[in-house]
This record gives C-alpha cells, sequence and structure tokens, in this order.
C-alpha cells in the first residue's frame, strides 16, 4: 500500500536504494546502467562526493533566505560562472526550481519586456510542431506535441507551430541539408507574415530536440537565417536547452553548437544534475535593461527561487562541467558511444535513423527502413523497449508519436558524461537485447 500519487496508477515501480556511479541499485539489489540520466539530468553520474559535500556544507550554513528579502553567496558565485560561459549579449540569470518553471520565466519575461517598451500588441508566441517546454500551461502551450497538448488545449497561451527542423523525414531527395534548413526556417517569416510581427513576442525552439523528436539536431545554417528572421521582425529568439544543454551535446551551451545568439535560454536537468531540484533562465543585457528602466520589477517568482542550498550544489556541477573538462569528456565520449550505436545499429533492418550530438543520441525505429514506414501505434514498441530494457538492467527513454504525436518511435540516450567505453559496450548490448524481446 502507498500513498504517493505516481505517474501511472498501473506501474508499480521498483524502489530507487542508492546510486553509484552510472549505474542505479534498487532495494534488491539489483544494478540498472542509467543510459537516459533519468531525463537527461544525471550528467556526474548517481554518487558525486563534490556536490554533495556541497550541499551538506550550505546546509549547514543557512539552508533557505526568500529572495523577497535575500540574496545568497551561492546564487551570486553561480550566476557569475553562468555568464562567465553564455553566450554572447546574455548578462543576468534568474533562479528556478526545473524546466517548466524557466520556461514559464522566459514566456512572462518576453511579455513584460515589450509591456515596458510600450508594445503591448505582442501577445503570442510562435514555435515547432513535435516541441516539448514543459508541463506548466504556457510551457505545454508553446509545446508542439499534440498528445501531451489536447486535454488542456483551452487553457493554454495562444501560439501558432510551424515544422521542425527534422531531416531525416523532412528533408527531399533533390535537396541539400542547407537547402532544407532554409526552406523550414523561412516558415517562420511565413507565419509571422500571416500573424502579424507586431503581435508576437517571440519564437521558441530547442536547439536539440529532446523527448519528443529524439535527440534531433538542426542542420547547418538552420539557426543563422532563424535569428535573422526574428531580428528582422524585432521579435526575441528564446532557447529552450532544459534537455539539451549544460554540456550534454559536447558545448556548455547546445546553442553553441549552431553558432547562434538567443535573447532568452532556459536550462535546467543537468544544471543541477539530480542533485537538488533547479532551473535557470537567462537574458540579454538589453532585456534587463528595459525592466530596469522601466518598472523595475519582474512580475513573477516562486518561494524557492535561488534556493542556496540548490545553488551551491549547481555550483560545483557547473565548476566541474567548465573547469572540471566533463562538457568536453562529453563530446569526446559522445563520439565513443555515437560509433558504438552505429556499428551495433547501422545496418539493422528495424532502425532508420541514428542521430545526436555528444551525450545526447537518438534512434528511430521504422516497420521498413527503405519507405521509413513506422510501426503501427498499436504495438506499442516504445512501451516495449522500455520494459524489455529495464529487465535487462538499463534505463533508456523510448517515446512514441515521434513523427506527429501519434505515429512514430524512437529510443533516446543521455547518460552520465562519465561513462566509461565498458559501459557504453554494456549500454550497447543491453539495448540490443531489449530490442530483439520488443520486436520479436
Amino acid at each position: 500500500m502507498t500513498h504517493v500519487f505516481p505517474r501511472h496508477t498501473k506501474a508499480r515501480p521498483p524502489r530507487a536504494a542508492r546510486g553509484e556511479g552510472a549505474y542505479i541499485i534498487d532495494e534488491t539489489g539489483k544494478r540498472y546502467l542509467d543510459g537516459s540520466g533519468g531525463a537527461a539530468v544525471s550528467c556526474l553520474g548517481h554518487s558525486d562526493p563534490d556536490v554533495t559535500q556541497a550541499i551538506k556544507d550550505q546546509a549547514d550554513r543557512i539552508a533557505f533566505a526568500h529572495t523577497g528579502f535575500f540574496t545568497s553567496e551561492p546564487a551570486e558565485r553561480l550566476a557569475d560562472r553562468l555568464i562567465a560561459h553564455a553566450p554572447q549579449g546574455i548578462e543576468r540569470v534568474y533562479f528556478v526550481s526545473g524546466g517548466s518553471e524557466a520556461v514559464e520565466a522566459a514566456l512572462k519575461l518576453g511579455r513584460q519586456y515589450f509591456l515596458e517598451k510600450g508594445e503591448s500588441s505582442r501577445t503570442r508566441f510562435i514555435a515547432r510542431r513535435q516541441s516539448y517546454h514543459g508541463n506548466t500551461l504556457g510551457a505545454l502551450g508553446t509545446g508542439g506535441n499534440a498528445w501531451r497538448r489536447e486535454p488542456f488545449a483551452p487553457l493554454m497561451v495562444e501560439t501558432s507551430h510551424i515544422a521542425p527542423c527534422y531531416e531525416y523525414r523532412g528533408r527531399q531527395a533533390d535537396e541539400t541539408p542547407e537547402a532544407y534548413g532554409l526552406r523550414v526556417a523561412d516558415e517562420l517569416e511565413a507565419e509571422l507574415n500571416r500573424v502579424g510581427p507586431e503581435n508576437v513576442i517571440g519564437f521558441v525552439a530547442e536547439p536539440v530536440v529532446g523527448a519528443t523528436l529524439g535527440a534531433v539536431p538542426s542542420v547547418p545554417g538552420y539557426f543563422k537565417r532563424i535569428r535573422e528572421i526574428c531580428d528582422r521582425h524585432g521579435i526575441l529568439l528564446i532557447l529552450d536547452e532544459v534537455m539539451c544543454g549544460m554540456g550534454r551535446t559536447g558545448t556548455l551551451f547546445a546553442c553553441e553548437g549552431d553558432d547562434v545568439r538567443p535573447d532568452i535560454v532556459t536550462i535546467a536537468k543537468g544544471l543541477g544534475a539530480g542533485y537538488q531540484p533547479i532551473g535557470a533562465m537567462l537574458c540579454s543585457g538589453e532585456i534587463y535593461a528595459a525592466i530596469e528602466g522601466g518598472s523595475g520589477f519582474f512580475q513573477h517568482g516562486h518561494t524557492y527561487i535561488g534556493h542556496p542550498v540548490a545553488c551551491a550544489a549547481a555550483d560545483v556541477v557547473v565548476s566541474k562541467l567548465t573547469d572540471g573538462g566533463m562538457t568536453e569528456r562529453a563530446a569526446r565520449m559522445g563520439e565513443v558511444l555515437g560509433a558504438a550505436l552505429i556499428a551495433r545499429f547501422g545496418q539493422h533492418p528495424h532502425i532508420g535513423d541514428i542521430r545526436g550530438r555528444g551525450m545526447f543520441r537518438g534512434l528511430e525505429l521504422v516497420e521498413d527502413r527503405e519507405s521509413k514506414t513506422p510501426f503501427d501505434p498499436a504495438r506499442g514498441i516504445n512501451k516495449r523497449i522500455k520494459a524489455a530494457a529495464f529487465e535487462a538492467g538499463l534505463i533508456c527513454y523510448p517515446m512514441g508519436g515521434t513523427i506527429d504525436g501519434r505515429q512514430g518511435d524512437h529510443v533516446l540516450l543521455a547518460p552520465p558524461f562519465i561513462l566509461t567505453e565498458d559501459q557504453v559496450g554494456e549500454l550497447v548490448d543491453k539495448l540490443a537485447t531489449a530490442l530483439d524481446v520488443a520486436l520479436a
């Protein structure tokens, strides 16, 4: 008997008892290789002594001080560290407790920025189909996953959605990757012209799409064109790096891989590496100056923003990602993982695409490789893979609805950056076992 409200009332997950590097161990002693870092969270693994010591030390000093009254040394130190490594023009950090909160803060700041400038007609956003930006209503409204949106659609912010940059499904046979990228980027211009750019706050996108598409990066030149369109029409570029940021794709900020500068960027997951709940919304100096020179008050906030213990933990995490070389390790081991996946599954009859950057990799499953025909959703291939992998001692992140919210299956992999080459082999072996069982 449990009084916990679980994610699914018909599932009874085992109890996690302890973590050991790249493994989670349940109460029976069974070991699971964490091939997805939970949900791309545990970038440093599950037992980093430096992070846990920082948590203990800060709790001994002061655990909580409301930001309506105080700032704290850990928050100031972490903000300095993030800004030192942030994209050009990003100058301020607003701490929250997770990814959805970070996106909500970004959306509200975007609206208030234009109110402070006297442009009150700007009330809507443009995002992409098959995107995911969080589960709170604003974040869910900007997200483009039909299955997640449907029950709550009447409650959502007004957002229109253009095509994702999804080369495997979208690029035509006679198109170069660059030409394809420009074509889908230009959908933003068309949508702005349709709804009126004077009514739009910003464009929201993940540099590498995570949960809903399975580690899909953009093609070369795509985000450069997006940035040009945003600048031409005076709208904000809001990049959601909650899942793909903080070293996951081999650079601290995922947008570095596309050489693009956002106006606002959101981070979470790997920021705290699972040791404490924390996220952040970072904005440009220009946006901050509009608030500072106007009302002076960002009309937003949560009780636990800037939590000293969470910031102390994240400061050690970011130190390890930067000065400690863990982001470079993610880039290097990501190549090892990508090569291992291609070697094992590159000719698999039901793996249509293997993609991603760094320690953020996806495999798309198909019934037929040549036609790219997806499996019948009724077969629940992604659910079967998840169950078979878990039984084999591997945690991975399969999802369905890859193509349109209903059709398509993929497996997302986002293991800790501390993964060894032997553990890459273990991951690939256990995933192969799971595929055999699920597809039998």
